[in-house]
C-alpha cells in the first residue's frame, strides 16, 4: 500500500505529469491534495492500472480529495521552451489552479523548478510510493488520454485513440505517409528524415 503523506505537518499536494515522451499533443500535469489519513488498497502509478480502474479511481479521487487540478502546456509552447521546462510549467499551472494553497509539494521525478514560496521534495518513481502523486498521475493520464482520443477523431491517420501521441510504429508510419498536423511537436525527432506537413500536402 502506498504512503499517505511525506510531511505530516503540512498541507501536501502530490504532482505528476504525463505525455512527456509523446510526439503530439500537450504535456498534462495534475496536483492533488488528499486527506492525511487517506488510504487505498490499489491506487498506484497510473501506468500500472487498467483504463477501467483509472476511471473508477478518478471518481473517488474527485470525491475524496481536499483539492485537485489539472493543467496543460500545448505543443506550441513545448516547441518554444522544451519539454522539460514545459513539464514543470504544467505542474506549476496545476498548483495555480488549486483552490487550497498547499504548504509542501511532493513531486514525481528527480528535478523540479521551485514553485514560489512553497517548498518541494522530489521523489523518484513517486507515483509508486505516495498516494497523492499516484492520484495526480491518474487524473493527468485520464485527462490527456481523453483529449488525444477526441483529437484522434479529427486526425484519424495517427491512431491517437490508442497510442495517445506516443511514437509507436503506426504513428511514425502515418507521419511519413500523411505528414504532420498542427498538434505535432515539431521540435521532436518525428522521423529519421524530414517530413512535410499535412497542410503542405493538401495545398
Amino acid at each position: 500500500m502506498l504512503k499517505s503523506y511525506y510531511n505530516i505537518d503540512a498541507v501536501e499536494a502530490g504532482l505528476d505529469e504525463v505525455g512527456r515522451g509523446c510526439l503530439a499533443g500537450p504535456v498534462v500535469a495534475a496536483a492533488v491534495i488528499l486527506p492525511r489519513d487517506y488510504t487505498h488498497l490499489y491506487l498506484n502509478d497510473s501506468k500500472q492500472l487498467s483504463k477501467l480502474q483509472r476511471v473508477e479511481l478518478e471518481k473517488e479521487i474527485i470525491r475524496e480529495a481536499i483539492a485537485y487540478a489539472v493543467a496543460e502546456v500545448d505543443n506550441l509552447e513545448i516547441d518554444k521552451i522544451n519539454i522539460l521546462k514545459a513539464s514543470f510549467l504544467a505542474m506549476h499551472r496545476a498548483v495555480d489552479k488549486l483552490h487550497v494553497r498547499p504548504e509542501h509539494l511532493l513531486v514525481d521525478g528527480n528535478r523540479f523548478t521551485p514553485y514560489p514560496m512553497i517548498p518541494h521534495t522530489c521523489i523518484i518513481q513517486g507515483d509508486a510510493h505516495y498516494l497523492s502523486i499516484a492520484a495526480a498521475s491518474v487524473l493527468a493520464k485520464n485527462y490527456r488520454d481523453e483529449l488525444m482520443s477526441d483529437l484522434g477523431l479529427r486526425f484519424p491517420h495517427y491512431g491517437w485513440e490508442s497510442n495517445v501521441g506516443y511514437p509507436t510504429l503506426h504513428h511514425r508510419r502515418a507521419i511519413r505517409e500523411h505528414g504532420t498536423c498542427s498538434y505535432h511537436r515539431m521540435s521532436f525527432k518525428l522521423l529519421a528524415d524530414e517530413v512535410i506537413s499535412v497542410e503542405e500536402i493538401s495545398s
